[in-house]
């Protein structure tokens, strides 16, 4: 037997609130992402030139994570 949750998109949406909600959801998921990437930037910068070639990487590669 399954069970699921059903909770209406109109009521998780509705209003003031919800789209506060989504705009700081949203932030967060941005700061987020963008913490990702700096600290991926710092360990691959720690790498030597001879680490980076070894994954296929230059240094000149570091600034598009």
């Amino acid at each position: 037997m399954a069970a699921f949750d059903y909770t209406p998109a109109q009521s998780l949406n509705a209003g003031f609130a919800g789209r506060i909600g989504f705009a700081f959801s949203s932030l967060v998921a941005t700061v987020a992402q963008w913490n990702a990437a700096r600290s991926t930037r710092a360990q691959l910068s720690k790498l030597t030139d001879r680490e980076l070639a070894d994954i296929g990487l230059s240094r000149g590669n570091i600034a598009d994570f």
